[in-house]
């Protein structure tokens, strides 16, 4: 068995949250639960304050998950965050790309929950 990830390293950056309208969602995560926008990228991406966590809203543009949430998980190294997740028996479902701001992977549990891989270009 390899050596895992550094665990003290790794966080859930953000929950991937696919939506049609960037605009009507921003408004209604804000009005409904009070979040606050922490930045919103034209009608493709927008991030809003959930406390600990940011929720990343993905227009169908920018959806890499095929319409699912995903937790995703901010690593120092996608190739070795994806190298352990195979050896533990996942599976990679969008070998690592070059994202607007990051390296992103999308990837399964061996559950077959989707999770996003992604650090530092």
């Amino acid at each position: 068995m390899s050596d895992p990830v550094e665990i003290d390293l790794v966080k859930i950056g953000n929950v991937l949250h696919p939506v049609a309208d960037i605009g009507a969602a921003v408004r209604f995560y804000t009005d409904t639960f009070g979040l606050a926008t922490k930045f919103v990228d034209g009608d493709r991406y927008a991030a809003l304050d959930a406390g600990s966590t940011t929720l990343a809203l993905t227009s169908p543009a920018e959806d890499v998950t095929g319409g699912v949430p995903a937790a995703s998980f901010k690593v120092p190294d996608v190739a070795s965050a994806l190298t352990a997740l195979v050896q533990g028996g996942g599976s990679v479902v969008r070998e690592p790309e070059q994202g607007p701001h990051e390296v992103r992977a999308v990837a399964r549990d061996p559950w077959g929950n989707t999770v996003v891989i992604y650090g530092p270009r």
